[in-house]
């Protein structure tokens, strides 16, 4: 059981202390849906383990405010516990907090002065076709219809607008086999790959300011494949390259400057998810930006944003836990950031 009316703090320990390791999400999900259907206010569906609650007053605007009910496989980090003022725990900083914000707003906001939407979501740590907001995006659209979406990953309480794209490459260095006996009757693919690895140390990153955000890009091998045998001269070898684009690019546009650093070799592309843009230029973000306070900046990193984004709703990432602590052993939050938290988007939902 879940008690919707203690304290932020509390409520986020008691569901870190109900272990969601992406895949095993279901007693959260049934812990949360029981709690938002014994609220008359809201109307609650379910699909899968993820679970949407919403407003239905009839306000010119909907919002949506997601979260996801998953973490990374716990580390010896369960159950919570409270240092002074920071709660230890899996999940507290990704994030656990944002979902304790997310459903305190839900019990305590019954005539908000918009329409909002509340997803609780499975699956968002592991592999994308698992991910609870594809599968509601493709079962039930209309579940996801906003204006603006606020997702609660962890932005140490600041506004991260957008979202940088990713895509992974694979260049290949072909060569000759032979004998290393006899290596010169070969061509080593391994040290083909000399001229690659120069290009990338060479290369200069973007930094394109995108409505008024600045994203830093980064182009950086992240592993190598070469090698038949040990006494045999490799034919051929991989070098993978991560490249993480401002949200200016698009897939296609990101792949052809992929292409054109690497000219010359033979490029495949293993997988690409799109960037986002700043939700912060629509009418409700600017309110929403008012109500928390601070100067956004660019989120580094790819988030769910992007599948917002896709589906037409500008949105932006807020919440209480600090990214640089995620997945760690000693994963915390900070226990004032989570009540800061809750009175921001109180003062959006209710002034």
């Amino acid at each position: 059981m879940l008690d919707l009316t203690q304290d932020v703090r509390a409520l986020t320990a008691a569901i870190v202390d109900i272990e969601s390791v992406s895949g095993a999400e279901r007693p959260l999900a049934d812990a949360v849906e029981k709690a938002l259907a014994a609220l008359p206010h809201l109307k609650v569906d379910r699909s899968g383990e993820t679970v949407v609650a919403r407003t239905e007053l009839g306000r010119s605007e909907r919002v949506l405010i997601a979260g996801h009910l998953d973490t990374v496989p716990v580390a010896a980090n369960l159950p919570s516990r409270v240092d002074g003022d920071l709660l230890y725990g899996c999940g507290t900083s990704d994030m656990k907090a944002g979902v304790a914000v997310a459903l305190k707003l839900a019990a305590t906001v019954p005539a908000p002065n918009r329409d909002v939407t509340y997803v609780f979501y499975d699956c968002e740590e592991i592999e994308a076709e698992r991910n609870g907001l594809t599968r509601v995006a493709t079962d039930h659209p209309g579940w996801l219809a906003a204006d603006f979406a606020v997702l609660m990953e962890p932005t140490d309480g600041v506004i991260e607008g957008g979202c940088q794209g990713t895509l992974r490459a694979e260049i290949t260095v072909p060569g000759k086999r032979a004998h290393s006996a006899r290596s010169w009757f070969g061509v080593n693919a391994i040290h083909g790959i000399e001229p690659v690895l120069a290009r990338l140390n060479a290369y200069e990153a973007r930094q394109p300011v995108v409505d008024g955000l600045e994203y830093h890009e980064g182009l950086n091998a992240v592993a190598v494949h070469g090698g038949v045998a040990g006494n045999v001269i490799p034919d051929l070898c991989v070098v993978t390259v991560n490249y993480r684009f401002a949200p200016d690019l698009t897939i296609e546009g990101a792949q052809a400057h992929v292409r054109e650093v690497f000219d010359g070799f033979e490029v495949s592309f293993v997988d690409a998810a799109p960037a986002a843009r700043p939700g912060l230029t629509h009418p409700v973000a600017a309110a929403f930006t008012a109500a928390v306070g601070g100067t956004p900046r660019a989120k580094l990193g790819w988030t769910d944003v992007a599948r917002f984004s896709a589906l037409g709703v500008p949105a932006v990432n807020y919440g209480p836990g600090d990214p640089n602590l995620a997945h760690q052993q000693g994963e915390y939050v900070s226990l004032p950031k989570i009540v800061e938290s809750e009175r921001a988007m109180l003062d959006w939902l209710t002034i």
